[in-house]
């Protein structure tokens, strides 16, 4: 058993390329997912009191164990989700750099850190962070170890207990993330896994939380949030995007369209900052459009366990029904497909071409809603100012591009776009930025991962101020009285302040 609790029944895991049987979990019910979190809280603070350096020792060797062990979780990501080995060796990349950046640098993010006083000289004050005590994690199936096992590793750190729910469909990377962990030296009760369907056992972990990650569609977390604002719980979340790149005229074509199928079609286009929209200059389109149709037919299809395919499969009937009524409600109403458009059954019951469209309207579903699939949407523009506004003109937020030969020019257009990050140049590499904060505005999200703000989030600060002398700010005719010669002398203190440097 995965958990040391008698479950219910059992969920079983199958294949989406051959629909085998893979694996089977415990199909928690909510009753147990509470008896689980208890043993969670009751192992977090004899962990929370281990020095931070000894904890940072255990996801050192995890970091090397998953490493050394990549083959195991290569064929366990691909059995679950279909995914190539390419798209499984970047969940492999993205953990392994999530652990050792925390590994290394948390001790710092998390130290007790002096601050201006609001008295200089007579006053100390600090800042030290407190773990929240059990972090509860809902992730969501298209990397379903990154978004599992990364997001625990600064909550572990921080000192704090995990509770984590992954999807149904891909429980598996996340117990074979724990079983490492463990084996690396983590203390078995801190972390567990409960699986079983989220609208059974969401309310019970979020009840049973004291911190909510939470990761998936824009419409669940809403009720995520509604959820945990009952309980003034702190949350952050990555929601849904509608993710536009935008190639200005100067753009090298042929390296533009190479960024913009990377970033459409890896993992089947089934990636949070996967572009669906693509805005290419008007004195540029036919040549562009000409380089982007060869390169995506270059791209291979299959189902096999090394590194000589570039997609896999979609993961469930369902995202290939959302892909397909996108794209038939497009070309319904006046869309054109360009290259794709059909499965692939030859290979597999849901492989689906890379798929791209022009003549898209507003009115169409592919226009504004989310896909989540191997469908990308190209469009015209006149200027810059126009792509800026429709790139902008969403209740989405979370990732877009800009391809240009002016790196300076694209910097200063990246800084024009409503969202949480923006790629120069690249694809998706600001995933791979550790030390930067990562997230969405709008309705993409709130909250960040990575850097700082991706370890503190998991913690309560709290302020310490230390009077170093006997004086206090009174008039000596009571404790609470200020004089007219005090307050005039204040005032001339605070002009002061304002024009010393250091004490600014």
């Amino acid at each position: 058993m995965l958990l040391e609790i008698e479950a219910s029944a059992v969920i079983a895991v199958d294949s989406p390329i051959t629909w085998e049987l893979v694996g089977q979990v415990p199909c928690f019910s909510a009753d147990e997912v509470s008896a689980v979190a208890q043993t969670v809280r009751a192992a977090q603070p004899d962990w929370a009191a281990w020095p931070i350096r000894e904890r940072t020792q255990i996801v050192k060797r995890f970091h090397d164990i998953v490493l050394r062990d990549r083959d195991e979780i290569f064929d366990i990501l691909q059995a679950e989700t279909g995914k190539s080995r390419r798209d499984a060796f970047v969940e492999i990349f993205a953990v392994a750099s999530e652990a050792r950046y925390y590994a290394y640098h948390s001790p710092r993010h998390l130290r007790p850190r002096r601050v201006k006083s609001a008295i200089p000289l007579r006053d100390r004050t600090k800042v030290i962070y407190h773990p929240l005590g059990v972090v509860g994690i809902i992730s969501p199936w298209n990397f379903p170890f990154i978004l599992s096992v990364s997001d625990a590793i600064p909550a572990l750190l921080a000192g704090n207990g995990v509770l984590l729910k992954p999807a149904t469909l891909t429980p598996l990377s996340a117990v074979w993330g724990r079983e490492k962990l463990i084996e690396a030296g983590l203390p078995a009760d801190l972390f567990q896994v409960v699986t079983g369907p989220g609208r059974d056992l969401g309310d019970a972990l979020i009840d049973n939380s004291d911190y909510v990650m939470f990761t998936g569609s824009t419409e669940v977390g809403r009720s995520v949030a509604q959820r945990a604002a009952g309980r003034l719980l702190p949350f952050s979340m990555e929601l849904g995007g509608k993710n536009a790149l935008l190639v200005l005229p100067d753009a090298n074509l042929k390296r533009a369209a190479r960024v913009a199928i990377e970033g459409a079609f890896n993992n089947c286009g089934q990636v949070c900052i996967n572009w669906e929209r693509l805005y290419v200059h008007t004195d540029s389109y036919d040549a562009f459009r000409e380089e982007i149709i060869r390169q995506t037919r270059e791209l291979r299809l299959g189902a096999v366990k090394d590194f000589s395919v570039d997609l896999g499969s979609v993961i469930s009937e369902e995202q290939i029904q959302i892909t397909e009524n996108h794209l038939q409600d497009a070309v319904h109403k006046g869309a054109k497909v360009i290259v794709g458009g059909q499965r692939r059954e030859d290979i597999g019951p849901l492989f689906y071409e890379p798929t791209i469209l022009e003549d898209v309207q507003p009115g169409m579903d592919v226009w504004s809603k989310e896909t989540f699939g191997p469908l990308l949407a190209m469009y015209r523009y006149g200027s810059v100012d126009e792509a800026v506004h429709l790139i902008n003109d969403s209740c989405y937020g979370l990732h877009c591009g800009v391809f240009t030969r002016n790196r300076r020019q694209g910097e200063q257009v990246a800084a024009r776009l409503q969202a949480g990050s923006v790629s120069v140049n690249d694809s998706y590499m600001n995933w791979a930025a550790m030390d930067a904060p990562m997230g969405g505005v709008k309705e993409s999200g709130m909250g960040r991962r990575h850097g700082p703000e991706g370890i503190r989030k998991y913690t309560e600060p709290q302020t310490i101020v230390t009077n170093l002398t006997g004086f206090q700010i009174s008039s000596y005719e009571t404790a609470l009285a200020i004089n007219d010669r005090l307050a005039g002398a204040l005032v001339v203190l605070l002009r002061l302040w304002r024009r010393i440097p250091f004490l600014r």
